[in-house]
């Protein structure tokens, strides 16, 4: 297996189809048929010609297909790429069917999800704790680590044993430490997903999420139901996340230096700060020995902080000048998200902060001016 770097650029030249270095945007939805290789559908074996010969870009298209090559090189197993990281969660707890799921601390939209299944089709939920009182085989453990917005860590080797143990599968949701920083396959995931729309994609322009699966005979029955499912990236999406791979390893790393130097300076300076600064998480603080050893790359480049009032959560976001103040994570540019205005379940006094590409330095200044100015009000 080639390096991280190198597998982003060409992992999929396999799917070269015209002699254009930079991948052409594919904005047919329907294809000519192949003249001689006319087979109806009932007789082909699987669906594997789609991908050298697309017929309809809801079953697959060519950038659709590139995308695939390259997640599955770099991710270590099958990759299926969906129109969103949601999309890509729907898929798994379709074709996993389970009749429980076990759900920590996660990203609200998981949690809506698993409540529409629960009010559809009776699918139980339990927190994590109970696993070893009623988990059973064929049911769903789904953790994130790191976990959103908070951004720490939870020990996936010991959480895929209590689940194994009873029968029950891992999914590991790793958006926030995606490879190089953390290879959950490594502490025994039986299923990583990613939203792609965050790192992967990198730029705030793109929605996509990856389901990566140990099997091909799962990853093709992922694509079978994606089919009808409707979930498939877009034409023009998928352009742009071919192109945001090529530079992805470079992005990722400085965001995770980045992170982790503007998380040192407020845990050294939180006294400077203290009618304001309450409480700061991320990884980096972290003190249980499975976190370094999970993130062997780096710590994700998301942290969360909790203010003393919900009025100085209004207020810092209009004091930053470098940090937009807007949801989602994952792009060049810094972000801050008073969280409660998308997350109905969290602290109203949190604010996530996602670490873009800009100089360390002139973050930590910022950040620093807009705490000052909150201190000295208060």
């Amino acid at each position: 297996m080639v390096d991280l770097s190198t597998a982003l650029i060409h992992g999929d030249d396999k799917d070269n189809r015209v002699t254009d270095v930079a991948p052409p945007i594919n904005v047919s939805t329907t294809f000519r048929y192949d003249d001689d290789d006319l087979i109806p559908w009932t007789e082909r074996e699987n669906l594997d010609f789609m991908e050298k010969k697309p017929v309809y870009s809801r079953l697959a298209h060519p950038n659709s297909t590139r995308l695939e090559s390259i997640f599955s090189e770099i991710l270590d197993g099958y990759a299926v790429i969906y129109s969103s990281g949601l999309a890509a969660f729907y898929a798994a707890m379709v074709h996993y069917n389970p009749k429980k799921i076990f759900i920590g601390q996660s990203y609200h939209g998981v949690r809506a999800i698993a409540n529409i299944l629960t009010r559809n089709y009776g699918i139980e939920q339990h927190p994590l704790e109970d696993i070893e009182k009623c988990a059973s085989e064929g049911d769903i453990v789904h953790l994130e680590s790191p976990v959103n917005p908070y951004g720490t860590s939870s020990d996936i080797e010991s959480l895929a044993r209590r689940a194994h143990a009873k029968g029950a599968l891992l999914i590991v949701d790793s958006t926030f430490a995606s490879p190089p920083l953390q290879y959950a396959w490594n502490f025994g995931a039986d299923i990583v997903l990613y939203s792609a729309t965050k790192y992967f994609g990198g730029h705030s322009d793109l929605l996509s999420g990856v389901l990566v699966v140990k099997e091909e005979a799962t990853s093709r029955q992922l694509k079978d139901d994606r089919i009808y499912l409707g979930t498939n990236v877009a034409n023009l999406e998928s352009f742009m996340l071919l192109r945001s791979l090529r530079t992805y390893e470079m992005r990722i790393t400085k965001q995770s230096e980045n992170a982790t130097k503007l998380v040192r300076f407020l845990s050294e300076h939180q006294s400077e700060f203290d009618k304001v600064l309450k409480t700061i998480y991320h990884s980096s603080l972290q003190t249980e020995e499975f976190v370094k050893k999970q993130l062997v790359g780096g710590y994700g480049p998301v942290f969360a902080i909790t203010l003393y009032t919900k009025e100085q959560c209004k207020q810092l976001p209009l004091k930053l000048k470098y940090f937009h103040h807007a949801t989602s994570l994952g792009g060049i540019e810094s972000l801050v998200e008073w969280r409660a205005m998308t997350d109905p379940y969290i602290d109203q006094t949190l604010i996530r902060v996602s670490v873009g590409c800009e100089s360390a330095n002139d973050l930590i200044k910022d950040l620093a001016s807009a705490l000052k100015e909150l201190q000295d009000a208060a």
